[in-house]
């Protein structure tokens, strides 16, 4: 029995345990396996030098099943998150008896970024949690001067981000309002209203995508910073093969795509935020309960 409250996505977690269960379980064996990729690669590339065929087969091998996974992942999500949208439409139209048909309609859409958050920027947020720890783990393996600056970048990325969270929320509540005074505006028949209405959404995303902009290019240069530090640390301090100069590029590379993707998972997070906070009628989450009981 789940407890009441208003729609959040931890209702939905609840709601849908099981099969979201299943869905993770599959993210992070892709994950896992996708994270064995570069290091097999500089085996095989090494083996190969050597005349050896063994680390390539292995390379196939892990490659083939993490084809599978992938596959079955996504058809699965593409069923599991459809009933979740279905779902939650439903039962906001059945509450929504005071709203007008305009905000309800922008709130359907909003109610369905709830499903696209688990369906999407969870497990983005998921891989770019677990993907620097392996990178990270992996580097010291290799030295421990490669992974203190994957720490460092990552450590000056979550620095450069922080402060503009508050404002990532504050733009999205604005886009949210605007997007629910739509159909409204639209049964008007006013050419000017109209021509108002979409030059304020646009006035709103242009900030929106102003902030991601200095936001990502600074992330990105630190990062970037990351790659060739370590290429020159491997190359000018370490006596090492040319399999393990690819790995440790190689890993670096990837824990700058997964830091990357850390800051877009947290942005999503901020706008589900505020779309939680303007779709949260009680009785949504007492009857995400009553499914989840049947």
């Amino acid at each position: 029995m789940l407890s009441k409250g208003p729609p959040t996505v931890l209702a939905l977690l609840r709601a849908f345990r099981w099969r979201i269960s299943l869905t993770w379980l599959l993210i992070f064996i892709e994950v896992a396996l996708t994270a064995l990729v570069p290091l097999l690669i500089g085996f095989a590339i090494d083996g190969l030098l050597a005349n050896e065929m063994v680390p390539l087969f292995q390379l196939i091998a892990i490659l083939v099943v993490l084809i599978v996974v992938g596959v079955i992942r996504r058809a699965y999500d593409t069923r599991v998150f459809g009933t979740m949208r279905v779902e939650m439409g439903k039962i906001q139209a059945a509450c929504a008896a005071n709203l007008s048909i305009s905000t309800l309609n922008a709130q359907l859409g909003m109610g369905r970024e709830l499903a696209d958050f688990l369906e999407a920027d969870l497990p983005l947020a998921m891989t770019s949690l677990v993907q620097p720890i392996i990178s990270v783990v992996i580097l010291y393996a290799f030295d421990p001067m490669l992974a203190l600056a994957g720490v460092s970048a990552v450590a000056a990325m979550l620095a450069i981000y922080s402060p503009s969270h508050r404002r990532f929320y504050r733009l999205n509540g604005q886009l949210n309002q605007q997007a629910e005074r739509q159909v409204g505006i639209l049964e008007t028949r006013k050419p000017q209203s109209l021509s108002t209405h979409l030059t304020r959404l646009r006035q709103i995303e242009v900030r929106i995508s102003d902030t991601e902009t200095i936001v990502y290019g600074a992330i990105f240069v630190v990062l970037l910073g990351l790659v060739v530090f370590n290429l020159w640390y491997a190359t000018a301090s370490l006596t090492i093969t040319s399999g393990t100069i690819f790995s440790i590029v190689t890993y670096s590379w990837e824990l700058v795509d997964a830091a990357l993707a850390f800051p877009m998972a947290l942005q999503g997070w901020s706008r589900l935020s505020e779309i939680m906070r303007r779709i949260n009628p009680t009785t949504l989450s007492d009857s995400l309960n009553a499914k989840a009981d049947q």
